[in-house]
């Protein structure tokens, strides 16, 4: 079982997604935390879908820009700036 962050993974998708291929896990992690866990189908049943598109019975989705989707907000950008100043008025 390997531990790679999130940042490393982006970079080394490719290697990290042959090692799961492999038989191998890899745990995802954030800020030293698991987010997600890559590895090979566990049963049959988690496999039809994976089949599926090797068979070319699934198209999978594809996207139609290259680009990552927008990021939402996590909260209005004045909620923001009112939580920065009271933690910076905190002792």
């Amino acid at each position: 079982m390997r531990t790679v962050p999130i940042e490393r993974l982006k970079d080394r998708l490719g290697e990290h997604l042959r090692i799961a291929g492999g038989g191998e896990i890899v745990l995802v992690t954030e800020e030293e935390r698991v987010v997600a866990e890559l590895g090979p189908p566990r049963s049959e049943e988690e496999g039809v879908c994976a089949e599926g598109v090797r068979k070319g019975w699934i198209t999978p989705v594809r996207l139609s820009t290259t680009e990552p989707p927008p990021r939402r907000p996590v909260a209005p950008l004045s909620e923001i700036i009112e939580e920065l100043a009271q933690d910076r008025n905190d002792p």
